[in-house]
């Protein structure tokens, strides 16, 4: 990210912070395409895109997992709990035989799919999927990401459409060319490091491969709206979602009047607005690349929640605290909060544009 990006990017995050104490609006339709959804996340986003590409394959196209592990993870071994199993196998296991029980997550998803809790597995083959994982990440490590691309292959997608890269000497971070970001091979917050060349245009690049440039100056509207409506039972006590009120939406001027496509972006643990404020949003090139390209970008929001439910961080749910039920977690499928609050929000873009 050059320096006249960057503090553009400042700009727009000082005048929407000032946006944003006032009341939010609802989320507006844009008779978006959204057959051809692709979504990325990194760390607990990066589980949590798995997630949703597996359970609602019907919307997606690709998906891009930086740090993550592959789908229903915290399911590996049932001798253990989900949490025990979200913060050893699924992030730092001592050896690749207590990483990912890949093969039995295979089986796990075939019979979620059959038993109709999550969408048909063959809607995944022709699917576009990168995945990342950098060699100084100590928090997930490699061989948890390994077995993410494991997966995809075994359910039968192309070679083809599948990128791996452990090429980069870089910490738990979402990356960007931005000198004034983290250095690349460490682990600290925000957790968005610089490591020369931008995460988002490498993998919107991969996903889309008939995308333009990145544009150098921003034409669309960055727009809170208020995620509160999507969310199940929202602020009462039945609400487990640890979501925040609000998130955001960068539309391009061209997608005031044309049909756009949606990508979806979801932030790691202590990533959220909530925690540092429009960065993640910002700075990390993804509407950049959306302006010159008929993208919409949806930026869904989790914030720090405890005691219940007990998300200090504010990370997705892929263990299950999001469940009414923490002994049977519905995290994964069709019914979990997070998922289909994400869902709702994906098809008000696809929605009529309101009357003028």
């Amino acid at each position: 990210m050059n320096r006249q990006r960057f503090l553009a990017a400042l700009v727009i995050s000082a005048v929407f912070s000032v946006s944003r104490a006032d009341e939010v609006n609802p989320l507006a339709g844009y008779a978006a395409d959204i057959t051809q959804t692709t979504i990325s996340g990194l760390s607990s986003g990066a589980f949590m895109t798995t997630q949703l590409h597996v359970a609602y394959s019907r919307y997606f196209s690709g998906a891009a997992i930086i740090a993550g592990g592959p789908y229903y993870c915290a399911g590996s071994y049932t001798a253990n709990t989900f949490l025990e199993n979200a913060t050893t196998a699924c992030m730092n296991p001592l050896t690749e035989s207590v990483g990912p029980h890949t093969a039995k997550l295979i089986r796990k998803a075939k019979e979620f799919a059959d038993a109709g809790a999550i969408d048909p597995l063959e809607n995944l083959l022709d699917d576009r999927v990168y995945i990342f994982t950098g060699s100084a990440d100590d928090v997930v490590k490699s061989l948890v990401v390994e077995q993410t691309l494991e997966f995809y292959k075994n359910l039968g997608l192309k070679e083809d459409n599948l990128r791996f890269d452990n090429t980069v000497d870089a910490g738990h971070a979402i990356i960007t060319d931005n000198a004034s970001d983290v250095p690349c091979s460490e682990t600290k917050a925000p957790f968005i490091n610089n490591c020369g060349f931008e995460q988002s245009n490498h993998l919107l690049k991969f996903l889309y491969p008939d995308l333009r440039s990145p544009a150098e100056k921003l034409s669309g509207r960055l727009v809170a709206f208020r995620q509160s409506e999507f969310v199940p039972d929202f602020g009462t006590a039945r609400d487990y979602s640890s979501m925040d009120d609000s998130a955001y939406v960068y539309i391009p001027a061209a997608c005031e009047t044309e049909k756009c496509r949606v990508h979806i972006v979801l932030h790691g643990c202590e990533q959220g607005s909530e925690v540092i404020g429009e960065e993640y949003v910002t700075t990390t090139g993804y509407n950049e690349v959306a302006d010159t390209n008929a993208l919409i970008v949806l930026y869904p929001q989790i914030k720090p929640s405890q005691p219940v439910p007990f998300n200090p961080k504010g990370c997705w749910d892929f263990w299950g605290y999001s469940s009414a039920n923490t002994y049977a977690p519905d995290f994964y499928n069709h019914d979990a909060p997070q998922m289909k609050a994400i869902i709702a929000m994906l098809e008000r873009l696809g929605a009529a544009r309101p009357n003028p």
